[in-house]
């Protein structure tokens, strides 16, 4: 994806805070040849200090072939996106009707080399950490090899673990226009209040002037 010098995240800490509040994207695996790539909505969770983000799934699932073929992948998370009319961002000097509609968003992209794991023990740690993530209360029973409610489960699902090698971020916000069509555009979202656009709005008004 193409990230403008005025769209890119001010340091690690701003994609990492993002990420870690959207943990649902879509897993893309190279297809065999010739063939589209395999696209996997799921839920993950992903770990800063160890670099890598955790999930699984089902043994049936068609992806798993061309995975182990070659398990460099792209994990892809895109939300806090809202439709910007064109005269919300028309410059100051022209007429409204010649705005130039665009979208807002958050897009980070991890790069990651993909480990399959089929341990039974080493997926019951796997489960248990994704678990953790979204039921820090403890409210599930722990994944134990041989034991109920999960262990005969565990032969059922593939875990995996993402490494992450590279990432890619961006906050498309406007932080390059100029004050006035800013200040425009927060109006033009608050006003308007539709899916999307108050997280939008937050992105847009926390990221003015910081445009190269």
């Amino acid at each position: 994806m193409l990230i403008h010098p005025w769209d890119a995240p001010h340091d690690d800490a701003e994609w990492q805070r993002w990420l870690a509040a959207h943990d649902f994207g879509q897993l893309a695996v190279n297809g065999p040849s010739g063939e589209p790539p395999y696209v996997q909505p799921l839920h993950f969770a992903y770990d800063a200090e160890q670099g890598e983000a955790l999930t699984h799934l089902a043994r049936p699932n068609p992806l798993w072939p061309a995975l182990e073929a070659n398990p460099v992948v792209l994990l892809s998370v895109v939300d806090d996106y809202a439709f910007i009319p064109g005269p919300w961002q028309a410059p100051p000097d022209v007429p409204p009707e010649h705005g130039t509609p665009t979208s807002f968003y958050t897009a980070v992209q991890l790069r990651c080399t993909a480990h399959v794991v089929d341990d039974p023990a080493e997926k019951a740690d796997l489960l248990n950490r994704q678990v953790g993530h979204f039921q820090p209360d403890g409210s599930s029973a722990t994944a134990a090899v041989g034991e109920a409610p999960y262990g005969r489960l565990l032969s059922g699902i593939r875990g995996l673990r993402l490494e992450v090698t590279d990432v890619r971020a961006k906050f498309k916000y406007a932080s390059h226009k100029p004050t006035e069509v800013q200040e425009r555009i927060a109006a033009g979202l608050a006003a308007r209040g539709g899916p999307g656009d108050a997280a939008a709005r937050e992105h847009q008004v926390r990221r003015r002037g910081r445009g190269v």
